[in-house]
């Protein structure tokens, strides 16, 4: 088998890389198009809440929150939460084209939650062993209590502390709709998007697949059972796009389909590029497993992670 680019993915292949619509390494960029999106939604939204707390996030992934380190996770890091952040926006200003209902106050709730979804890789002060992939079995339960103790201490209501709870509970990925309480149909469905932007947040990342790297190291520190050693994460991952598929379309909803919408008014494009570029994803990692199970890495350039690798003596 030999990789080719003509193939389905082909489709548009100047769009497939999300970078061409906003530049997605740059949190100031990501931001002020979500901004825009916003806006499109509803001409006089109030966006201060939301820019607050990606301002405090910016500063928890920095090193600059007080009581917290910085991020000390190459996976799940700045970008990943950058990622699902304008993901959930362009899901949500698609649900609102088709005519659901939104109202502002939960806009803000379901962009503020997307901000806060990861927090729960963050060390506190004092805790100086190993990084913050240690707790990746119990990130989502942590990322749950920072963002209650964030919440509290701005003014958000209990009942708005709760749809947020509920909202970030629907990352997990074992976690069934039909466990979680949500307050109302709306937090149901922004729940679902919540959960649906983690993920193809991460899955159309255009450096996906040499993060999966990083993310073996992640899982190695966080004792997830299944990973001896790298090569295993890219060979089980070929399986997640299937998993992913099946969740986005079954306890998810199927809430990916607003985002066609999204493109078809914000860019004129008739395609859901996140689709597009995960299918893409997926075509090379299978070209990697048939072609180059032993040499993947020199096949694997984008975002310099191999080189990181390799200082860090891996």
């Amino acid at each position: 088998m030999t990789f080719n680019p003509e193939g389905e993915a082909r489709m548009d292949i100047d769009s497939v890389q999300l970078a061409r619509f906003v530049k997605m390494d740059d949190p100031l960029c990501v931001l002020e198009e979500v901004k825009i999106i916003s806006m499109r939604m509803f001409p006089d939204y109030e966006f201060s809440p939301v820019k607050e707390t990606f301002d405090d996030v910016m500063r928890l992934f920095k090193g600059k929150y007080p009581g917290f380190h910085g991020c000390n996770t190459a996976y799940h890091d700045l970008k990943h939460t950058t990622d699902s952040f304008i993901a959930m926006s362009r899901l949500m200003h698609g649900a609102v084209l088709q005519g659901r209902n939104l109202s502002r106050r939960n806009m803000t709730l379901g962009l503020v939650a997307t901000l806060l979804h990861d927090t729960g890789y963050m060390q506190e002060m004092g805790d100086e062993a190993g990084t913050g992939a240690k707790h990746t079995l119990t990130h989502v339960q942590r990322s749950v209590v920072f963002m209650n103790n964030y919440l509290g201490c701005r003014g958000y209501s209990r009942n708005e502390i709760l749809a947020c709870s509920a909202m970030l509970n629907c990352t997990g990925l074992a976690v069934k709709m039909s466990e979680i309480k949500f307050g109302s149909p709306e937090n149901e469905m922004l729940g679902k998007m919540l959960g649906t932007a983690d993920l193809i947040g991460q899955m159309a990342d255009r450096t996906y697949l040499e993060k999966l790297l990083m993310l073996f190291y992640e899982f190695k520190e966080g004792m997830v059972p299944g990973y001896e050693k790298e090569f295993d994460m890219l060979y089980k991952s070929i399986d997640f796009f299937g998993f992913a598929k099946k969740r986005l379309d079954g306890e998810l909803g199927g809430v990916a389909g607003y985002m066609l919408y999204h493109f078809r008014d914000r860019w004129n494009i008739d395609a859901d590029m996140y689709a597009v570029t995960m299918q893409r994803n997926r075509a090379y990692l299978q070209f990697l497993l048939d072609e180059h199970p032993n040499d993947y890495r020199n096949y694997l350039r984008r975002g310099g992670y191999v080189e990181k690798l390799l200082k860090q003596g891996k």
